[in-house]
């Protein structure tokens, strides 16, 4: 019977890795990364090396480029996780220019032979292995064998318990090469350029022993180094919905009672209507309403900052740190970096209600290569926050159309438990707001439609639309009012 041998992870240091990685780096590992030129391969090594090393587990840092460490070292201290105290203790730096440049690769093998016995380090970087390559095969050196080179170095750095990462500047993975077989882990990062975002993806190829998760994972390269945005953990509550329901009022005593009683805790809302019907007042006064209770909530806003005298409640809510405010404006965005944003906020805070304003504005602050999958964001958005255990409110923005009802553009309803909608319609030539609740799942609601107008307390719901004929003297004249925003 056999004994099961248990891998020890290395915690790498770079926030979302180690749960991209399904756990961390295996130790003793021999890795790959890879990519095209300036995607942050050399930024991820010197990060997970200065997170790793330690006097007592010493690095080692092989470069073949034709500039001097020192080079390096000037652009690789601008980051946070640089500690220049470390140089020469738990970190070395040995320069393989020369040896590179001869092109024999027996001597290059026999010159990092010679330092990993004299230092003994715990973790080997070559940087760029990919300089070796192409190094040697300019050379006319039959002796030259690269599948021969990779595995000798691969065996002697296990041999030498050492966790290895060699970093190549390598364009596709089809490419034929030895290294993509002999490496137990391969790292491959990727960017991209559109319009004015750059877009940053990093995919785990391949890591021996251990699940990964699969797919790209946009990561940021930051003044804190690299950060990787690995999708947020789905955790559903296994419990089943209490009875009664607990419900949280929305701070409009009117608009509770049109939902039954308050927004049951713990779903998703959807607040449809045109520019200017009163979404983002509606939003603050739910995140007030919170306050109020003892309750603190996060906003995502995507348009206008919560800075106008309008906004002047939610403006303080935000400065006495009753509500945390993500307002980011980097143009490359993408959805797993909102949801962490979101759900630091979140746990910051430990917020129990959530506002995104708008989903117009969301759609816009994403990456255009991000864009194109929009529901699957939004689904995976809502998914994530309500595994939270929050309560969301979403807003979105309408055309004001009679005839044509629809509560997204992005015919996303069906992903929220409860949708409330606004429009305007014009009787007897005057503009006139009406609201209604649409659905709330698993609960009664009212299906009138209210008339409500907006002043200098907030949202003022009022009667029931009377009858047409009754208002307007038999003539139902009903109508588009033309107002309203794409």
């Amino acid at each position: 019977m056999s004994t099961k041998v248990t891998i020890n992870r290395l915690a790498t240091g770079v926030p979302g890795l180690d749960e991209v990685l399904g756990g961390g780096l295996p130790e003793f590992s021999f890795n790959l990364i890879a990519g095209p030129p300036g995607c942050g391969k050399t930024t991820l090594a010197h990060q997970m090396m200065f997170a790793l090393a330690t006097p007592e587990r010493p690095a080692l840092f092989f470069t073949v480029l034709g500039e001097p460490p020192l080079k390096m070292l000037r652009y690789q201290q601008q980051f946070d996780f640089f500690d220049s105290e470390a140089i020469n203790q738990s970190i070395r730096y040995v320069n393989l220019a020369d040896d590179t440049l001869a092109g024999d690769l027996d001597e290059v093998l026999r010159r990092i032979v010679s330092e990993v016995e004299a230092h003994s380090p715990a973790l080997v970087f070559v940087d760029s292995f990919r300089s070796v390559v192409l190094a040697s095969q300019t050379q006319d050196n039959p002796n030259n064998n690269l599948p021969q080179f990779v595995q000798q170095l691969g065996m002697l750095m296990t041999t030498w318990q050492a966790t290895t990462f060699l970093i190549g500047e390598y364009f596709t993975e089809t490419d034929t090469n030895p290294i993509f077989t002999v490496a137990d882990g391969l790292i491959w990062l990727r960017q991209s350029v559109q319009r004015n975002s750059m877009v940053r993806k990093m995919e785990i190829m391949k890591m021996r022993g251990q699940p990964t998760l699969p797919g790209l994972h946009t990561f940021r390269i930051a003044a804190s180094g690299i950060k990787v945005f690995a999708p947020a953990p789905f955790n559903p509550s296994e419990t089943s919905m209490e009875f009664p329901i607990k419900r949280l009022a929305m701070g409009v005593p009117q608009l509770d009672d049109m939902l039954g009683g308050g927004l049951p805790r713990g779903y998703s809302l959807l607040v449809a209507g045109p520019s200017g019907s009163g979404k983002s007042i509606l939003a603050a006064s739910f995140l007030a309403e919170g306050a109020r209770n003892g309750e603190t909530g996060v906003i995502a806003v995507f348009e206008q900052r919560p800075n106008h005298s309008q906004n002047a409640t939610l403006t303080h809510l935000i400065q006495c740190g009753k509500v945390g405010l993500v307002d980011s404006r980097a143009p490359d965005l993408s959805i797993d970096e909102i949801v962490h944003l979101l759900l630091g906020e979140i746990a910051r805070l430990k917020a129990t209600r959530v506002v995104i304003d708008s989903l117009s504005g969301f759609e816009l602050a994403l990456a255009p290569t991000f864009r194109e999958d929009f529901r699957e964001s939004l689904s995976r958005m809502v998914t994530a926050l309500t595994s939270a255990g929050v309560t969301v409110l979403l807003t979105s923005e309408l055309e004001d159309r009679y005839t044509d009802l629809r509560f997204s553009p992005y015919g996303t309803a069906f992903l929220t438990d409860a949708i409330i909608v606004q429009r305007y319609i014009e009787v007897q030539s005057r503009l006139l707001r009406i609201m209604a609740v649409v659905k709330v799942r698993a609960s009664a609601h009212s299906d009138e439609l209210r008339l409500y107008r907006i002043d200098d307390n907030g949202l003022q719901i009022g009667e029931m639309l009377p009858d047409q004929e009754g208002l307007l003297g038999g003539r139902p004249t009903l109508r588009r009012s033309g107002h309203g925003a794409g």
